[in-house]
């Protein structure tokens, strides 16, 4: 049982697909790990920590992956990096297959069996492989840290011989696992918090973390959730009675946290340039769904952007620039699932093709797509 570990190459990707800890487990399953030289550099993670794992370090993708049963990245391959995988190997990784037929397509092509991990049903048992939860964790924590970092001013009150200093009122638009983190840290550092979402089961949760929920909670917003637990997308005139709302609380903010994402839809459109303007000077707005478009009209993809006064942050990978704590949790998402997949006694990689996350997460196999949400539409 072999299994191989890539270096990314996607620019800006600082994680990686294992670390150390996990290594050693996978070596303790009897299995034999190469680690491309070099793949956890940037997470902190040397060559000599993976060897003293238990891993052997392959000087290239080709000579790491060329006879590997299995397969772990963060992004999924492409071009050289895919053709360095053998034929039938177990691949996993964020694969973003919504709108990416075509690399799809090659993945089914090159005959690997490729497994999309943002495709994890939520459900109990899947809980530990839940990449998008993991990685959202982080990006939640991580937009207060660098909206505190653009924002000239401190978070918390202060009560000096000098004067009181007030403290800050941040907003978080989309309460997932990103809004709530984000809810959490800002107010560990003193902030005073409110956050707004379209699924109702989301107040409570708001509310729970000593935020106050902002929201139309009219007849369509008590249905606004899907059985999975994501938001649904909402009406025009929905839309425009909840703008309407947000619009006159943005303008009494000084932070603004936007976190809404759909899956498998760019990311909708919820502070406008009007918004942006209705700010004070010294403001910050801080996009984390920027990787799908953006949830701010003035957002630019890794650029900290500023318009009349008011500082636009739009970092794309927000997980990735904390890359050491999110490759470890990463890399533990992808143990608990390869590990399913791993026949103990035989130490072989075994998947169970009828396993209910095996079905959830396969997009291609034997040369063909077999995901139903993701064959040509030809099929």
């Amino acid at each position: 049982m072999r299994v191989a570990v890539l270096k990314e190459t996607a620019g800006g990707e600082s994680r990686v697909a294992a670390s150390p800890d996990t290594v050693k487990k996978l070596v303790s399953y009897g299995a034999e790990v190469a680690i491309e030289t070099g793949a956890g550099t940037a997470s902190g993670f040397r060559d000599a920590d993976y060897e003293a794992a238990g891993a052997t370090i392959a000087g290239d993708a080709a000579a790491a992956a060329g006879t590997a049963d299995a397969v772990l990245l963060v992004r999924r391959p492409e071009g050289e990096r895919l053709a360095a995988i053998r034929a039938g190997a177990v691949v996993l990784a964020t694969m973003d297959p919504y709108g990416e037929a075509a690399a799809v397509q090659a993945m089914a092509d090159a005959r690997i069996a490729a497994f999309s991990m943002e495709l994890m049903p939520r459900i109990t048992r899947a809980q530990v492989m839940d990449v998008l939860s993991s990685q959202a964790n982080l990006a939640g924590y991580r937009a207060v840290i660098d909206a505190a970092a653009e924002y000239g001013r401190g978070f918390p009150m202060m009560m000096t011989a000098a004067g009181t200093v007030p403290a800050a009122r941040l907003f978080v638009m989309g309460a997932g696992v990103a809004g709530l983190q984000a809810i959490a840290t800002a107010r560990r550092l003193g902030a005073v918090v409110t956050a707004t979402d379209v699924r109702p089961a989301a107040k409570e949760q708001v509310e729970s973390l000593g935020a106050k929920f902002i929201a139309v909670e009219d007849e369509e917003f008590k249905q606004a959730e899907t059985a999975g637990g994501y938001a649904k997308e909402m009406s025009a005139e929905y839309r425009a009675k909840q703008a309407q709302l947000v619009a006159s609380h943005i303008a009494k903010q000084d932070i603004v946290i936007t976190t809404a994402l759909i899956p498998g839809r760019p990311a909708p459109k919820l502070v406008t340039r009007e918004m942006v303007e209705s700010m004070k000077a010294g403001s910050v707005v801080v996009d984390i769904a920027v990787d799908r478009g953006g949830n701010c009209e003035l957002s630019q993809p890794d650029q900290v952007v500023e318009h009349g006064g008011v500082r636009i942050v739009g970092h794309r990978n927000v997980p990735g620039r904390l890359p050491a704590t999110a490759s470890a949790l990463y890399a533990k998402n992808l143990l608990a699932f390869l590990e399913t997949m791993i026949d103990k006694g035989e130490k072989k990689i075994a998947p169970n093709w009828d396993d209910e996350l095996v079905r959830a997460t396969l997009l291609t196999r034997d040369g063909a797509v077999v995901h139903p949400s993701f064959q040509p539409a030809a099929a």
